[in-house]
């Protein structure tokens, strides 16, 4: 093993943070730590490199073996550029590569022993720069800055200058360079979109060394790690295999000691019953049989209850009337800062009961798009439109519903009077308020408590339709399960932008992706989006432009114009563009099976109004007919004319729908 830590013992006061705790990396094994929110997961990790003393126990590293942390906050006070700051991790590279070209020069003034002497140290370094990948030193270094999400145009950026989540992604690019034999990291995807994390996870797949992650992202753990080291109650626990496996092995765990705690409980309960009893007959030997019970049920060593699972803490999540079936239409909308455009001709609908997740890589205009539907920001280009009857509830990371005088008690009792204190205490300790936590005031709170309040918040509002930005930053896995489980649950609509790909799996039935600066459509989950993202980008949303069929098949919503070609060229668009998604054989996944699903009922509303289309017209022709027969009309040469143009022009649309209806019936 190379990192080894026998009976840590930690406390903060009265409260125990952990208790002879043991666990190993060995060399290699990726391995993660999880836990609530303030279970000790940063504490240990900081015991580990020696930043916090331990009150117990030990840390062993193996000899001759380093180390490498990446902090949740990062301090960079220096002047030098991103790229230079990343440079400053490879200066022995650097350094090495320094002496060798000095030797260089040095060498055409040397001969004899003198010469043969400096060209062996001249041989030895270069094969040592050869074997620290010298080489391509620079390549790798710009690999791992635009696998962090940094373009080429930020490595000029200095870093001071930078927002504390660059500043982290720097820290931990600088830390990856640098290559530790160990490597703790403490919540290293917050600050990533999901193409770094993707990129982070091969990156770590691939890593000579040993990794230990803190994170509370369930998809990068199940993806990454092979060992799971719990922290709950101050006890530690080990489980080898991703995230995934561990929960499957906890739960069993967890359902065993349930069980042996109800038969322990009733155990006890039908003695206690029989003690009762025996008492009443008060008789002698009827009272010592009870004594003798009871003698024996004070020596029984108690089963301590498990904690509650996830399955058991549960809100309801209701919105208060149901809204119209059509919840948003957004129409040819854009947005720009500066000369930077985010987006533009974005078109979608949302329909009710829909959750529909938003994604993309960092700075595309995900949340300025959620403040624009919230009416914070104002579009430059285009409108959008909320159907009747539907309410809002925003969720936005800056916590403008919250009062910085009350305390998180009185922010849901104040706003919500009809709930019992019970109910107020069970939805704060959802969200990990609990005990005195409940009355601590707002302005005392930290980011992300009040992430976690504003939601709470909002899961009581009884909105139809939810907007929410990132709502699982700041919580722990078991808050994002109840969430998930409330949204699940919720028969109102969601529209949301999240980084989390297995909250989005959860929770998602239609996938939006801005990129290219338009939106590309999947009906379907995070892994239906990863199954469809390659063909389906290059198909609608190809770099360097968007195409018409991209806004298209964004666009599920009405045609725009009046004209009945208009309504067909939509229509064509519409229904032809998905062909790519045809099966490759098999049965179709349930993601396909409902996409296809709803691709046929919209088909058949397109023939429906072609046809009542197409009848219109004809009866048209058919009064036009009539009238020419009229005497006053044919004997009027103006009025027959006009008549006869008409009917040409319908008979052109009638053409145009005909083939869109055959189209549609091949279909």
């Amino acid at each position: 093993m190379i990192l080894a830590c026998h009976n840590l013992n930690k406390s903060f006061g009265e409260r125990v943070i952990v208790r002879d705790a043991s666990f190993h990396i060995e060399e290699r094994e990726k391995a993660a730590f999880v836990g609530v929110n303030g279970a000790g997961k940063s504490t240990i990790l900081k015991m580990i490199m020696g930043e916090e003393p331990v009150d117990g126990g030990t840390v062993t590293l193996m000899r001759g073996k380093n180390i490498g942390y990446l902090a949740q906050q990062q301090n960079l006070g220096s002047d030098n550029t991103i790229y230079e700051e990343l440079k400053t991790a490879q200066a022995d590279i650097i350094a090495l590569e320094e002496r060798i070209r000095s030797i260089e020069q040095e060498l055409k003034l040397l001969s004899g022993d003198e010469l043969e002497s400096r060209l062996e140290t001249y041989h030895r370094l270069t094969m040592e720069f050869e074997n620290k990948n010298g080489y391509a030193y620079e390549s790798e270094l710009v690999g791992v800055l635009k696998g962090l999400g940094f373009s080429e145009g930020d490595f000029s950026k200095q870093a001071s200058t930078l927002s504390g989540g660059q500043k982290t992604r720097v820290s931990l690019g600088k830390l990856l360079l640098t290559k530790p034999d160990v490597l703790l990291l403490d919540e290293p995807t917050n600050h990533l979109d999901l193409n770094s994390i993707a990129w982070l996870e091969t990156y770590l797949l691939n890593y000579p060394g040993a990794v230990l992650i803190v994170s509370h992202d369930r998809f990068f753990l199940n993806r990454v790690v092979t060992k799971v080291i719990e922290i709950e109650q101050a006890n530690v626990r080990m489980y080898h295999g991703n995230y995934k496996e561990f929960a499957d092995k906890k739960k069993q765990i967890r359902d065993a000691q349930m069980k042996e705690y109800l038969n322990q409980q009733k155990e006890i309960h039908r003695q206690e019953a029989v003690i009762e009893k025996l008492r009443s007959f008060n008789r002698e030997k009827s009272i010592r049989r009870a004594e003798s019970r009871e003698k024996v049920l004070d020596k029984i060593q108690l089963v301590e209850k498990p904690l509650e699972s996830t399955q058991e803490i549960h809100f309801s999540l209701e919105p208060s009337c149901t809204s119209g079936n059509d919840v948003l239409s957004v129409e040819n909308l854009g947005k720009r800062f500066d000369s930077q455009v985010l987006f533009e001709n974005v078109s979608f609908e949302i329909k009710r009961g829909e959750h529909v997740a938003i994604i993309g890589d960092n700075g595309t205009g995900k949340t300025t798009l959620l403040k624009i539907l919230n009416q914070v920001l104002e579009a430059d280009a285009g409108r959008f439109t909320l159907g009747t009857k539907v309410h809002i509830g925003y969720y936005d990371q800056e916590h403008h519903v919250l009062h910085d005088s009350k305390t998180a008690f009185e922010e849901i009792s104040d706003d919500y009077p009809t709930l019992t204190n019970t109910q107020i205490r069970n939805t704060l300790a959802a969200f990990q308020f609990t005990g005195d936590d409940v009355f601590k005031q707002i302005r005392d709170l930290s980011g992300g408590e009040k992430g976690r309040l504003s939601l709470a918040k909002l899961m009581l509002s009884e909105a139809n339709f939810l907007i929410l930005d990132e709502p699982t930053n700041h919580l722990d896995i078991t808050s994002k399960e109840i969430l998930e489980q409330a949204l699940n649950d919720y028969t109102g609509t969601v529209l949301y932008v999240s980084h989390d790909r297995y909250f989005i799996n959860q929770t998602a039935t239609r996938i939006l992706d801005l990129v290219n600066r338009t939106f590309v459509n999947y009906i379907g989950n995070y892994d239906y989006y990863l199954d469809k993202k390659e063909e389906l980008t290059a198909a609608y949303a190809p770099a360097g432009g968007t195409t018409a069929a991209a806004k298209a098949f964004a666009t599920p919503g009405r045609p725009s114009g009046n004209t009945a070609q208009n309504a067909n060229a939509s229509v064509q668009c519409l229904d032809t563009a998905p062909t790519l998604e045809k099966e490759t054989g098999g049965k179709a996944s349930w993601q396909e099976q409902k996409e296809q699903q709803a691709r046929e009922r919209k088909r058949k509303n397109d023939l429906k109004k072609i046809e009542e289309r197409i009848s219109l017209l004809e009866e048209k022709n058919l009064a036009i007919d009539e009238l020419l027969t009229h005497e006053d009309v044919y004997s009027n040469s103006v009025k027959c004319q006009e008549l006869v143009n008409e009917k040409t022009q319908n008979e052109e649309q009638l053409e145009n729908l005909y083939e869109q209806w055959e189209c549609l019936e091949e279909q």
